[in-house]
């Protein structure tokens, strides 16, 4: 007596319509088209930093680098760089939430405005400065005739120059912040009786918090290498308005090697700098 063989027992109908329905697993991978133009993207950025590091003497660097002209410069553009973003702070926050959370006539306007040094090239930002600052300036004539104070070619010169062209990356970071932060926090906090000042000093400066962080360091960098208006609106004396970038531009001209030092010098403090802020502030959870 034989065993009548059996088959496998067919899929039901809401099995087979679940089997049809199921989703194609995505293949892994890159798409060449976008592969090619992003490496040839990021060996655009890289190249120039690599050959830095080439040809730079490092033979020589310790002594291009212990000169008091580099240490003045160092220390100005550190010093002006993070007075200019404490002024964007102190006057970029207010800009970025009127702009985010108040509505008049004129917004667009205002907020053009704002971004306009941006694409701006820095030299006629330092000539506005001057038409404006100057000691025959808009207003620089009444600072001068009034107060005695002279802004070109001083060091606050170069703190007014590197806030001008810094300010508008932190107050695009920071209203963008406060655009996506919930504005329910605010509101309860105003129906509890808070006034809108208390709610935004206690609820939405904590909220906005990693925003203002990222624009402080975008505002920190662009300061830190500005380099048009300071030397159009600041002059170029060592010591005194004589910033990294302008020592670079005038070691260039004379001594090619330590322009190369120098340029080192400005790329590892701000690599560092945005490193580390970055880590800390920058990282997303």
């Amino acid at each position: 007596m034989t065993a009548r063989r059996t088959s496998p027992a067919a899929p039901a109908p809401d099995a087979r319509r679940g089997m049809a329905h199921r989703p194609r697993r995505l293949r892994p991978g890159v798409p060449l088209p976008l592969l090619l133009p992003a490496l040839v993207g990021l060996a655009f950025l890289a190249l120039p930093l690599a050959a830095l590091l080439i040809r730079a003497p490092w033979s020589g660097l310790a002594e291009q680098l212990t000169s008091p002209g580099v240490w003045q410069a160092l220390r100005l553009s550190l010093v002006s760089a993070t007075s200019a973003t404490a002024l964007s702070l102190l006057l970029g926050v207010p800009l970025a939430w009127l702009l985010a959370r108040t509505e008049f006539r004129g917004r667009g306007l205002v907020r053009a405005l704002v971004t306009l040094p941006l694409v701006l090239p820095p030299v006629v930002g330092g000539v506005a400065l001057l038409l404006a600052l100057g000691r025959n300036g808009v207003v620089g004539r009444w600072l001068d005739a009034w107060f005695g104070v002279t802004l070109p070619f001083t060091t606050a010169g170069v703190v007014l120059a590197e806030t001008f062209v810094a300010m508008p990356f932190l107050v695009i970071s920071v209203e963008g912040t406060l655009r996506a932060a919930d504005r329910r926090y605010e509101e309860a906090a105003q129906t509890l009786g808070a006034s809108r000042f208390t709610a935004f000093r206690r609820v939405t400066l904590p909220l906005i918090a990693p925003g203002i962080a990222a624009g402080a360091v975008l505002s920190w960098a662009r300061a830190l290498g500005e380099f048009g208006a300071t030397i159009t609106f600041a002059g170029n004396f060592p010591g005194r308005t004589q910033t990294m970038p302008l020592a670079v531009y005038l070691a260039l001209q004379n001594d090619p090697a330590a322009a190369v030092a120098l340029s080192l010098t400005l790329l590892a403090v701000s690599v560092a700098v945005l490193a580390g802020l970055r880590d800390r502030w920058l990282t997303p959870s």
